[in-house]
């Protein structure tokens, strides 16, 4: 089942087409491990982890194939990396079950993460959401990845991960590895509303993929700025963001010159976003251009889909075996 390559598992939950934060904080990790040799490279959608908040089921239907046209799109290769719907692949939820058996309710429920997610949803504090870190567990574990590129949020459910391939190999024998988190240099996308990460569930605080160059301008010009002139660089609010985001397109130079410009003649921001918009749509551009071309062709798209799906299954199905096995089901 293993080979000498480290085998890595990541995906996107299917919630809309990804924007700069998923490229950026997951993609690019993604990127970089798939055109490692070192590496064998396993990307999913996370359409069943979709499921763990209140969501639309055609919604769902339409952004599982979008966001697979994102990562093809992005760079992604199916040819070199494994691309598949998590649904297809009934081995995670029957893997996630069994898991299940080795966590504790109370463990679950002192996640941050759930907290969070309870507070933002608090008539959708379900089951399946109280059980998402142990999906995610069995997500990477049933391909026994070692290397996860996800974004330092993630880090709690990836300790999770961990606890339970101990356990598993303790009490049943098993051999799973202990995987540990890829960091990527724009693993922390801020928002553009000044106030924590992009993220797609939070209105106004992300530009997608799919974005033209005016809409990226009146995105960013909706950022919230002061007078451009202080004795110390603002390190948090929406300042700090457009800053974050000049390093992540244009460069550390170019950041520092507009630090500098801060605290001596004073900063415009209409110069600042203008500059920044361009950078960020020259680095889309070419993106936008093959995601055209795969949302076109339907057909090669349920190939890519059905081939994932397949690859996929044929590694998890070893793993659950096992597993039954030693768990006394076989």
């Amino acid at each position: 089942m293993k080979n000498n390559k480290k085998r890595v598992l990541s995906g996107i939950r299917a919630t809309g087409s990804l924007h700069l934060g998923n490229y950026l904080g997951a993609v690019k990790g993604m990127l970089e491990l798939q055109n490692d040799d070192d590496y064998e490279t396993l990307y999913m959608v996370a359409d069943v982890h979709t499921l763990t908040t209140p969501y639309d089921v055609e919604e769902l239907r339409r952004y599982r194939r979008e966001v697979v046209i994102d990562y093809v799109a992005a760079g992604l290769d199916p040819d070199k990396s494994v691309l598949f719907l998590q649904a297809d692949v009934p081995e995670h939820t029957e893997l996630a079950f069994y898991f299940s058996s080795v966590v504790s309710m109370a463990r679950m429920q002192h996640l941050p993460t759930f907290k969070d997610k309870v507070k933002q949803h608090p008539e959708h504090a379900t089951m399946a959401l109280l059980n998402y870190p142990v999906l995610m567990a069995a997500d990477i574990l049933v391909y026994q990845a070692g290397f996860v590129p996800v974004g330092i949020d993630q880090e709690p459910h990836l300790e999770i991960a961990r606890e339970i391939a101990r356990k598993m190999n303790a009490q049943y024998g098993t051999d799973f590895p202990e995987p540990q988190r890829f960091a990527t240099k724009g693993e922390y996308v801020p928002s553009l509303t000044g106030e924590g990460k992009m993220s797609k569930s939070v209105t106004g605080s992300y530009i997608n993929l799919t974005d033209d160059l005016e809409t990226i301008k009146k995105r960013l010009a909706g950022v919230p700025t002061d007078a451009g002139k202080g004795s110390e660089v603002p390190s948090e609010g929406g300042v700090a963001s457009l800053l974050q985001l000049v390093s992540l397109f244009q460069g550390d130079e170019a950041r520092q010159q507009y630090e500098q410009a801060y605290t001596s003649e004073g900063l415009r921001y209409q110069d600042l976003k203008e500059s920044l918009a361009q950078a960020i749509y020259e680095e889309l551009q070419p993106i936008q251009e093959k995601r055209a071309e795969l949302a076109a062709d339907s057909e090669k798209l349920d190939e890519i889909i059905a081939t994932g799906a397949e690859k996929a299954q044929a590694i998890a199905r070893e793993t659950v075996t096992e597993v039954k096995e030693r768990m006394g089901l076989l």
